[in-house]
């Protein structure tokens, strides 16, 4: 998509946080208990653009991607997201939230998504508040995934400008 086109576009929805004013508590809640630092917030950034990408909805990545520049995140971790199993540039705890992620996100034919030897790893690599707090972020990204596929709102633009008046 052309920029020019991407500017005759508008999002579905005028913005959610005017139309339903709680929406600003509940996400700075779901922001505060994810930043409680029981885990690093490279972590969750690199869920949350992994939901992103699994969900394919380009707002949410590029959202994600540019907070972990800001972060600085090298270019080579934040591109290698897509392909984290054979990516050199992942710690294990970072390869086993990513895994968690992917095992919500993604419908397991063969048995339930998250499994007790996925759990496992992840236990191995954060206590009981960091894997709640993991829990959390994963929920974080995921309730604004429907907002992000429905609302549609515009990659790249500020949350003042990005919803259709």
């Amino acid at each position: 998509m052309t920029t020019t086109t991407q500017d005759a576009l508008q999002s579905r929805l005028p913005n959610p946080a005017r139309l339903v004013p709680e929406l600003k508590e509940i996400g700075g809640a779901l922001f505060k208990a994810t930043g409680n630092g029981s885990i690093p917030q490279a972590v969750i950034s690199l869920v949350q653009l992994r939901a992103g990408q699994i969900v394919g909805n380009t707002y949410l990545t590029v959202l994600h991607t540019g907070n972990l520049r800001k972060a600085g995140e090298t270019e080579e971790r934040i591109t290698a997201v897509a392909s984290w199993q054979d990516a050199p540039y992942f710690t294990d705890a970072e390869r086993a939230a990513l895994a968690l992620v992917e095992a919500v996100l993604t419908p397991n034919p063969a048995g339930e998504r998250v499994s007790d030897e996925l759990y496992a790893q992840a236990s191995e690599h954060y206590d009981d508040r960091a894997l709640a707090t993991l829990t959390m972020a994963i929920g974080q990204v995921c309730f604004f995934i429907s907002l992000a596929l429905i609302g549609r709102p515009l990659s790249g633009v500020s949350p003042a400008e990005q919803w259709r008046e």
